[in-house]
């Protein structure tokens, strides 16, 4: 009867993505993974099978909590402030330039590395549907001007994202999460009734 597993899978991807955003996808090995998530290289390599394929696994894991932040906004508030909510959900309050400079130093393997694009692609396009839902929601609550075009402000929002990320990673004030807040909240403006 096999053993059970002390630390599960989840467990040891957000830890190995917690360890990429402190130190670097160039620094990263599995014997650091092994010390940040209390399990042997050896026992790593057994459940993933290589570097790059926990590594791999560690970026699937962040796009599905990126995508998923969406849905993990109660109902209850109008449409635009849960789309915002939802947005900043997956970004740790915490996050320093550092750690954002790291996360983006993945991104780059992930625009490179074909099995890695096509996680983030794939994530990209289910959240920009995610956002169009919203949009849809907030025009019909009327929380949104009627000839707003839904379509082009759900590719602005993403846009805002990724550029407010990287805009607050080169001035460093504030937090990440106020930023995307106070970004997204100043785009919607000239949208809202």
């Amino acid at each position: 009867m096999p053993r059970a597993k002390s630390i599960d899978d989840e467990a040891v991807l957000a830890g190995v993505l917690r360890l990429v955003q402190r130190i670097g996808p160039a620094q990263f090995t599995l014997a650091a993974a092994g010390a940040e998530v209390g399990l042997s290289a050896s026992t790593l390599v057994q459940r993933f099978g290589s570097k790059r394929a926990l590594l791999l696994a560690a970026d699937r894991w962040a796009v599905e909590r990126w995508v998923g932040g969406m849905d993990e906004v109660p109902p209850g508030d109008s449409a635009l402030d849960r789309l915002i909510a939802g947005l900043v959900h997956a970004v740790d309050v915490d996050t320093t330039p550092e750690e954002l400079a790291n996360s983006v130093s993945l991104l780059q393997i992930a625009l490179a590395d074909g099995d890695f694009h096509a996680s983030t692609r794939d994530g990209a396009r289910r959240l920009q549907a995610k956002i169009v839902e919203r949009l849809t929601e907030a025009t019909a609550n009327g929380e949104l001007l009627p000839a707003t075009e839904i379509e082009a402000l759900a590719e602005l929002i993403e846009i805002v994202y990724h550029g407010t990320m990287i805009s607050w990673a080169i001035h460093r004030t504030g937090r990440l999460t106020d930023a995307l807040r106070t970004r997204f909240t100043q785009m919607l403006q000239p949208y809202r009734p």
